[in-house]
């Protein structure tokens, strides 16, 4: 069995087509959907402002080591999608990036 990695992974994209009626659902929700609710979690989490212009995503993703970040990256993409169709969202242009989290170096203060 492969070692697994966890791995942070942020998507981010751009609203496109947005229906009048998809706007408005987004809207009326935006206070659900801000900075201050974004976690990373297996099903993501999404934030956007009410302009409406970009969009991110944060995605707790597990996968086998030897895939790597690109894998995370491609896996949290594909949920993102998922997502956005079952909403009815339009997007376009999106990008990720992703950290493993198993193998981040963290430097802590000397006393």
């Amino acid at each position: 069995m492969a070692t697994q990695h966890t791995y942070r992974v942020i998507v981010r994209g751009k609203w496109d087509g947005l229906t009048a009626e998809s706007r408005t659902k987004l809207l009326t929700e935006v206070d659900a959907h801000g900075l201050d609710r974004f976690t990373f979690t297996p099903e993501g989490s999404l934030a956007y402002d009410t302009p409406l212009h970009s969009f991110s995503y944060r995605f707790v993703i597990v996968s086998d080591a030897a895939d790597g970040e690109e894998m995370a990256a491609a896996l949290a993409e594909d949920k993102a999608e998922t997502a956005l169709r079952a909403a009815g969202l339009g997007y376009r242009d999106l990008r990720s990036s992703a950290t493993d989290m198993d193998t981040m170096k963290i430097n802590r203060k000397s006393r």
